[in-house]
C-alpha cells in the first residue's frame, strides 16, 4: 500500500473542482424515494483504500438500515459512478418519438428542433410466440450467448451510438452528435446505456411490436459486456443483465485487478491500461488510472456497480483461460457484490460462473443450463432455481476485501 500527501491533496482538489452534483433521476429509477435527491454525493478523495468500499454506509458515514435506505444509497452510488468514472447519463430528451414498421423501431431524439438524431433498431421476433407479448434480449453488436426461443432478439449497434475503435474515438457517434462532445461527460459505456433506455422508451410506446418492455435482458461480451453491466445498473426496467467475460471495467473490480497485477504478478488489465486502450469511461477517470495506486482513491468500485442491478437478475460469466480478463479479480469482485443481493434477501438473483479455458466470447455447453434458468426466472416467470456461483479454478474468496458487516435490509 502506498499513500502520499500529494495524491491526497490532488484528490481533494479534483472533488472540489467538480463541485456538488445535481442528481438526475428519470423513469429508469422507479424505486428512488423523492427524499434521496437531498442526499449529498460530494466525497473528499483523501484516503487511498485497497479494500473494497463499503456499500452499506452513506458518504457521511450513516449506516444503511433498511430497504428504503438502500435505494437512497443506490442513488448515491449511481451519482458517484457518474461523477468519477462513467460520466452523466442524460434523461429522456424532451424531443422523442418513435415508429414501428417492418419489425424495426425507428427512433428520433432531439435537444432542439434543429438538433436531432435518428437510429433504427431491427427486432427479430421470437421463434415461439404466445398470445401475450414476448420477452426480448438486447445484444450489443451481435449475439454471443444462447437466446431462448420464446424471446425476441434486438441487436444494438453500439459503435453507431458511440465509437470505440481506440483512444482517438472519443466524441464520435450519434450520442455525441446530439449532446456535443464538449458538453457531455459520458464515456462510450454510458452513451450505450442511454441508447438502451431509449429502446425501452420506444418499446413502451409500441405494444404492437409484441415485446414486453418489463421482460428485457441486456447482454454483451468483453468490452460489450462492460457496457451491458452499466446498462443494467442504470435502468431498473431491465429485468436481467448478462455481462459475458467483461473483465476489468465490467465484473472485475479495479482494486482487485490492481492487486492481481501488483501483488500477485498476474498479467491482468488494470485501470491504468484500460484508459489507454479505449474511450469507455469519462475522460476525467484518467486521474484515477494514472498509475496502479491512484485507483485506491476512487470512492466506488464494481462490486457496487453490480449491486445496483439488485434485486433484479444478474448472471455474469468469466473465462479462466485469459489472465487479462482477471479470473481471480472477477471472483473476488462478484463475491463482494453478492453481499448486496444477500442484504436484500435475494442472494440467488445474482449468478456467477467461471469456466474455461475456451475461445474468448464463445459460450460453453456446461453454462447453457445456468443461463436458461436465469432466462426462465426473470424473463419467463418460471419457478426455477438460479443458485449459481461457481468457478473451475482453485481460487477462493479472500475476506480481506469486505471488512464490513452485511445488514439484513428486509427484516
Amino acid at each position: 500500500m502506498r499513500t502520499s500527501l500529494a495524491l491526497a491533496v490532488a484528490g481533494a482538489a479534483i472533488a472540489t473542482a467538480y463541485g456538488t452534483p445535481k442528481p438526475s433521476y428519470g423513469d429508469e429509477y422507479s424505486k428512488v424515494p423523492a427524499s434521496c435527491s437531498r442526499l449529498p454525493s460530494y466525497q473528499r478523495l483523501v484516503n487511498q483504500t485497497y479494500v473494497l468500499p463499503d456499500p452499506f454506509h452513506f458518504v457521511n458515514g450513516r449506516p444503511v438500515r433498511n430497504e428504503a435506505d438502500w435505494y437512497c444509497r443506490a442513488a448515491q452510488i449511481r451519482e458517484l459512478f457518474q461523477k468519477y468514472e462513467l460520466g452523466y447519463k442524460p434523461a429522456k430528451p424532451q424531443i422523442f418519438s418513435s415508429t414501428w414498421s417492418n419489425n424495426t423501431l425507428n427512433i428520433t431524439a432531439g435537444v432542439s428542433k434543429s438538433k436531432t438524431i435518428n437510429f433504427s433498431i431491427p427486432i427479430k421476433p421470437a421463434n415461439i410466440t404466445s398470445n401475450g407479448a414476448s420477452p426480448a434480449v438486447i445484444a450489443y453488436n451481435g449475439v454471443s450467448v444462447p437466446i431462448p426461443a420464446q424471446a425476441a432478439t434486438i441487436v444494438l449497434n453500439v459503435d453507431q451510438i458511440a465509437l470505440q475503435d481506440n483512444s482517438s474515438s472519443r466524441g464520435i457517434g450519434l450520442f455525441y452528435d446530439l449532446y456535443g462532445n464538449d458538453t457531455t461527460t459520458a464515456g462510450a459505456l454510458m452513451a450505450w446505456a442511454w441508447a438502451v433506455s431509449r429502446i425501452l422508451d420506444a418499446l413502451e410506446a409500441h405494444p404492437e411490436a409484441g415485446i414486453n418492455p418489463r421482460k428485457v435482458a441486456v447482454t454483451g461480451c468483453s468490452r460489450n459486456g462492460k457496457g451491458a453491466m452499466v446498462a443494467g445498473a442504470f435502468d431498473e426496467r431491465i429485468a436481467l443483465t448478462i455481462p459475458q467475460e467483461s473483465g476489468s471495467g465490467g465484473d472485475a473490480c479495479w482494486r482487485t485487478s490492481r492487486d492481481m497485477l501488483v501483488n500477485q504478478n498476474l498479467a491482468t488489465q488494470t485501470a491504468q491500461e484500460i484508459v489507454t486502450e479505449n474511450v469507455w469511461f469519462r475522460e476525467s477517470f484518467d486521474y484515477f488510472a494514472r498509475d496502479n495506486y491512484t485507483v485506491g482513491l476512487l470512492p466506488v468500485d464494481h462490486h457496487e456497480l453490480a449491486g445496483l442491478v439488485a434485486p433484479r437478475g444478474l448472471y455474469s460469466t468469466n473465462n479462466v483461460g485469459f489472465l487479462w480478463l482477471g479470473d481471480w479479480s472477477t471472483l473476488e469482485c462478484m463475491t463482494a457484490a453478492n453481499t448486496i443481493f444477500q442484504a436484500l434477501g435475494v442472494a440467488d438473483h445474482q449468478g456467477f460462473s467461471q469456466d474455461g479455458p475456451h475461445n474468448h466470447c464463445s459460450f460453453p455447453a456446461d453454462q447453457e443450463a445456468e443461463i436458461a434458468a436465469f432466462y426462465n426466472r426473470f424473463l419467463l416467470d418460471g419457478a426455477v432455481s438460479t443458485d449459481v456461483f461457481r468457478t473451475v479454478s482453485n481460487k477462493t474468496f479472500d475476506p480481506k476485501w469486505t471488512p464490513w458487516a452485511v445488514p439484513d435490509l428486509v427484516a
